[in-house]
């Protein structure tokens, strides 16, 4: 079988889609233009009483429950036409300011967005929100828009979370502020240090929670709490959660995506599966005419990613040829450059397909916001490198590690620190594969081991499912080949703990197991192999029931 052309992948999707019922128990009737979910799509109960004409209250409950969603053109869009209906409503201007960052997404306002989104603040304020608690939101939009011309990112996402925290302390009992208050912990609990997260993450479970309970089709309280938990150890206290996001929004792309980020945490890949499949073809009907929405790419990546670890390459194959021959462009978006990036390499590598991995293309398609973005080329590299280092071509593979080193110094300048640890794992992954090739495997192990180490410093990005390799799964693969199997067992078994279920890390252990002479512990993994990939026509199968007894 052979991979699409990497050169080829992205340029377009397929105008596809199956249809799901919308349900219309706190729908709002309005129309809207074609920027918007169809009003009639349930977005989940939302009651902020905004102090705006009467005639827009309804609207701007819909525009704040996309936000939550993080459906946020479409959000910005119909505070827009609240702004038209009400000139007075200064909350609209708050909603379109606000809209303006996405608090976990990888994207950055540039100067001429945050100049805007100041301007709004600045209209709010001139007109006067009608509320404290209004004016308590205002106040903190404006922490983070504050001096527009300086070109910062992390300073603002931190003076924003301390104002959210002001506002959430006067008014603790406001669910949307304190949705708000949590989705503004979890931003900075990304970008903290793996000690320092954990107070973050503690605080916005229990904020998240509460708002939960007191209203469980809250968009914000379901949304925010998925993200709350999309971290090490943490995934199975949103399993409570994670059912019930179809049902309150059950057309709303990303809403319809989020419960896959559990889903991937705990390894039940049928149903990272099924809620991508329903994203994306959600996210195909909001997609303007020739451009498509970066909710599909998203859901297409995470969908890749799961039909890999139940080795079903002719279905992740079909999921990432959507994206061909449509004649549709992805939008102009870090995550649109991410997911470019990350599917072929996925396709490649996942099935140590070397040669297709060393013959990845990057900065594929050229529309796509690859400069200042890092990251997403250090996945193209990255893959290169794995495919060049395994196929006998050192020189290729440190061409490759080099390119790494380069992302790493740039992100670092740009002020990127979280950027440049995920590429500077993944260059010293590649270092050590270089290092065993040449011979010097105390160097390899060293290498390969401190990107374990490193990884473990921060959290995963809610842009990606999982890595290409990880960290203690390349340290496995490593001490495998270098016959050590019992320590090659116990570094699979730490990929397992962190990242349940991957195809590979099962795939080693397994063949670690056996070569230290423990068959029960061998057929085990080679039985949870069958179980989750038994219809796979990989030929590692063919030794999983040879083995499995």
């Amino acid at each position: 079988m052979t991979l699409p052309n990497p050169r080829a992948l992205l340029p377009g999707i397929v105008a596809c889609a199956l249809a799901f019922p919308a349900v219309a128990q706190h729908a709002h009737h309005h129309q809207h233009d074609d920027h918007d979910v169809d009003a009639a799509q349930e977005i989940g109960a939302m009651d902020f009483n905004v102090s705006c004409d009467a005639s827009v209250g309804d609207d701007f409950d819909r525009a704040l429950g996309l936000m939550h969603h993080m459906m946020y053109g479409q959000a910005r869009a119909l505070f827009e036409q609240i702004l038209e209906a009400d000139p007075d409503c200064a909350m609209a201007h708050w909603g379109i300011a606000q809209s303006l960052f996405q608090p976990l997404w990888p994207d950055r306002p540039d100067r001429v967005t945050r100049e805007r989104g100041w301007q709004h603040l600045e209209q709010a304020r001139t007109l006067g929100a009608g509320t404290d608690r209004e004016a308590a939101l205002v106040d903190a939009t404006r922490a983070f828009f504050r001096h527009p011309e300086d070109d910062e990112y992390w300073p603002r996402i931190h003076r924003w979370a301390d104002a959210m925290r002001s506002a959430h302390d006067a008014h603790p009992e406001d669910l949307d502020i304190a949705a708000l208050f949590g989705l503004s912990l979890i931003a900075t609990g990304l970008a903290a240090d793996r000690e320092d997260a954990s107070t973050h993450f503690d605080e916005a479970e229990t904020v998240l929670r509460d708002v939960w309970k007191r209203e469980n089709a809250h968009p914000g309280a379901i949304h925010y709490s998925i993200h709350a938990t999309d971290v090490d150890g943490r995934a199975e206290n949103a399993l409570d959660l994670v059912a019930s996001y179809g049902d309150i929004a059950p057309e709303v792309s990303h809403a319809l995506h989020m419960p896959s980020h559990i889903y991937v945490r705990v390894g039940d890949w049928p149903e990272v599966v099924r809620w991508n499949r329903r994203s994306a073809d959600a996210a195909l009907r909001d997609s303007d005419e020739g451009v498509a929405s970066r909710y599909f790419v998203h859901a297409i990546d995470y969908m890749v990613y799961g039909y890999l670890q139940q080795g079903r390459d002719d279905d992740a194959r079909a999921a990432a040829a959507e994206m061909l021959d449509s004649g549709r462009r992805v939008d102009a978006a870090f995550t649109s450059a991410f997911h470019a990036a990350a599917i072929p390499a996925r396709l490649a590598v996942e099935r140590r397909d070397w040669a297709a991995a060393a013959e990845i293309e990057t900065r594929s398609p050229d529309h796509l916001p690859w400069d200042g973005t890092f990251w997403p080329e250090g996945l193209s590299w990255y893959a290169r490198g794995l495919g060049a280092v395994h196929s006998g071509d050192v020189d290729a593979a440190r061409a490759a590690e080099s390119r790494l080193a380069a992302l790493v110094e740039d992100a670092h300048g740009a002020g990127e620190s979280q950027f440049a640890t995920y590429i500077e794992v993944d260059r010293q992954i590649l270092a050590g594969w270089i290092a065993h090739a040449e011979g010097d495997a105390d160097a390899a192990i060293d290498l390969i081991r401190d990107a374990a180490d490193l990884e473990a410093s921060v959290q995963k990005h809610p842009v990606t499912p999982g890595a290409l390799a990880p960290p203690n799964e390349a340290l496995g693969d490593l001490l495998l080949a270098l016959e050590r199997p019992e320590d090659a067992l116990t570094a699979y078994r730490e990929a397992e703990r962190i990242w349940p279920g991957r195809f590979n890390t099962l795939l080693g252990a397994a063949r670690a197991a056996a070569a230290t002479g423990d068959e029960a512990a061998a057929q085990g993994y080679y039985r949870r192999l069958l179980e989750q990939a038994g219809e796979s026509s990989r030929e590692a199968l063919a030794e999983a029931r040879d083995r499995a007894g």
